[in-house]
């Protein structure tokens, strides 16, 4: 006499213990990103990059999923994706993008600092000064390993502005990393059919000691009316950032 297989009743555990996420996987440089998605947030970059250091559940195939923060480049990438319909709405629209950290320094801005040996970013300027020296400098700017690089003030404009005068300045080729004379993605992004008022960059004024802050955008003024492009300490709470799969991290099942 077979027995009777009895029905489960009550609370059936999940699977992990790990939170779950979904994954977004955009094209960068010619290759794939994968990105957390949604983003982290609403904290502070700092918070948000605390909230990295934890390993998610995304499926029975990528079983432990680690990330760390984007870079600027990065986050350009991840955040021209779907643009109208991602991160307007839900990151830009209500709060802000936190891109990466920048240092703003007396003769320009540099992006994504490379690290000390406790593994906080290099604020020193004559230091960072000396990396330049492995960069090559393209239209007027300094690019080089790990998306660090160099923008002069003089190589671009602050306050309100065109799309197109934003996009083909400095400091939005030093955040894309681009080897062109325009940022493609960011000029998408700022362009008219989302942001009719135009661009506003502030935030960068000349200091005589280094700051090291984080880059971010916004829509300022409300929805549809311009984007604002700014730094700021990273202790400003409220904002989002985006963050890459760490490559070859992730547990797979076993077979």
């Amino acid at each position: 006499m077979t027995a009777e297989i009895q029905p489960q009743y009550g609370v059936i555990k999940a699977k992990t213990d790990l939170l779950v996420t979904d994954l977004l996987v955009v094209p960068h440089r010619g290759g794939d990103l994968t990105v957390r998605y949604p983003a982290f947030g609403r904290d502070s970059y700092l918070g948000n990059i605390r909230s990295m250091q934890n390993e998610f559940y995304h499926s029975d195939e990528l079983q432990r999923v680690a990330f760390r923060p984007a870079t600027t480049s990065e986050s350009v990438s991840a955040a021209a994706y779907n643009f109208r319909e991602l991160t307007k709405p839900k990151i830009l629209d209500p709060s802000w993008l936190q891109l990466g950290w920048i240092v703003k320094a007396s003769e320009g801005v540099f992006a994504n600092p490379p690290k000390n040996a406790e593994g906080n970013p290099i604020t020193d300027e004559a230091e960072l000064k000396a990396y330049l020296d492995s960069c090559r400098r393209v239209n007027g700017i300094y690019l080089g390993d790990n998306d660090f690089g160099f923008a002069p003030y003089e190589t671009f404009e602050r306050g309100v502005q065109e799309s197109r005068t934003f996009a083909e300045g400095g400091l939005a080729r030093l955040l894309e990393h681009s080897d062109e004379k325009i940022a493609y993605k960011l000029g998408e992004i700022s362009s008219s059919e989302n942001y009719p008022r135009g661009v506003n960059v502030y935030g960068f004024k000349e200091t005589s000691e280094p700051h090291l802050i984080v880059s971010a955008l916004d829509s300022y003024g409300g929805f549809d009316l311009g984007l604002d492009v700014f730094g700021f300490r990273g202790y400003g709470r409220g904002g989002y950032a985006f963050e890459v799969q760490k490559t070859g991290e992730a547990s797979r099942a076993e077979n």
